[in-house]
């Protein structure tokens, strides 16, 4: 069955299944994850943990022969298999299907699977529908600006703290992007003693600003009409050195597939939609970013780091914002 997070709590409170399917980029969250199906197996019996890592030299056989065998102090085994997205092979679905049906394996042995984001292709084969069948499926989609309060709300309020709301906002802003800094910043604060409720000046006293950034999480932010955030997250991808390449092939992607949304994280989807309604053209947008690409090339005058927050302010609905091509014909103009 498929189950987001909460949803996994709830189902292991009423009962454990056979096969757990972990998948996201999230290593925090896909490892909380784990650890909640481990803490109920243990609570079952389940003694004895065996991990097995599906890398160079790996053999499935291995992880067939120590599910068949069983130590003479565990009468219940989990089977914790951490395997890269690109494993998942022919072998490893002639496995994972006759796992999921039962022809393989052992009952009292507990597959427990962690892996990285899936690709649509991976989440339409047979092996991962077999194992959606008869065990559960958790997909953890990258936290947004907008679910980031409440999961950190949630965090701060399980260590016993409470943040007034400019606080909560600020700590968002200083760890977005970046789960495992903002989990270490909560332990930091519960560590610290502080009044509370914790005011903001508190907060900005004791804390870092570790927010981390990629190409899909600014091109979301434009077509959500974030101009600030924005101007923010292009100050921090040119401060690590980013690929205005890499950020522009993103960009071209994600335009050519407007009105394609289909197992998209569910924040981009709803993005997307409301911008391919309400946004500027497509095609329109895409010769902006054929013109980038030939300044990022030097085959144009002009900075096309520059250009590129233009253009996606522009895409933000920012007042008095131009498309790099206005600036261009000015250039040429003088």
């Amino acid at each position: 069955m498929p189950l987001n997070t909460d949803q996994l709590e709830a189902s292991l409170q009423q009962s454990l299944l056979s096969i757990y399917l972990i998948s996201g980029e999230e290593t925090l969250r896909v490892g909380e994850a784990c650890d909640a199906v481990l803490r109920k197996a243990r609570e079952q019996g389940y003694t004895e943990r065996s991990v097995h890592h599906v890398e160079s030299g790996f053999k499935w056989h291995d992880v067939l022969n120590d599910a068949a065998s069983m130590s003479l102090f565990a009468e219940r085994k989990v089977l914790d298999l951490r395997i890269p997205s690109t494993k998942f092979d022919k072998e490893a679905s002639e496995i994972l299907r006759d796992w999921a049906a039962g022809s393989i394996g052992n009952p009292e042995t507990l597959l427990l699977i962690r892996t990285e984001r899936l690709q649509p292709k991976q989440r339409n084969s047979a092996w991962f529908k077999a194992i959606e069948a008869t065990g559960a499926v958790v997909l953890i989609w990258p936290l947004g600006p907008r679910e980031l309060p409440a999961w950190l709300d949630q965090r701060l309020k399980s260590r016993e703290l409470i943040l007034e709301r400019d606080a909560l906002m600020a700590l968002c802003e200083r760890v977005e992007g970046n789960l495992l800094a903002a989990a270490q910043e909560v332990e930091k604060l519960a560590l610290q003693n502080l009044s509370q409720p914790i005011t903001q000046d508190m907060l900005l006293n004791c804390l870092e600003d570790t927010s981390r950034f990629n190409s899909f999480d600014l091109i979301d932010a434009a077509m959500a009409g974030q101009g600030t955030r924005v101007s923010k997250i292009m100050a921090s991808l040119r401060e690590d050195k980013g690929s205005l390449f890499a950020v522009l092939g993103a960009l071209t992607s994600q335009l050519r597939r407007l009105g394609q949304t289909r197992r998209l994280p569910p924040a981009r989807a709803r993005t997307m939609e409301a911008f391919a309604r309400s946004g500027p053209s497509p095609k329109a947008l895409l010769a902006e970013c054929a013109l980038l690409d030939q300044q990022g090339k030097g085959q144009r005058i002009g900075d096309a780091w520059l250009g590129l927050e233009q253009l996606l302010l522009t895409m933000a609905r920012q007042s008095g914002q131009r498309p790099p091509s206005f600036y261009q014909r000015k250039l040429k103009g003088r």
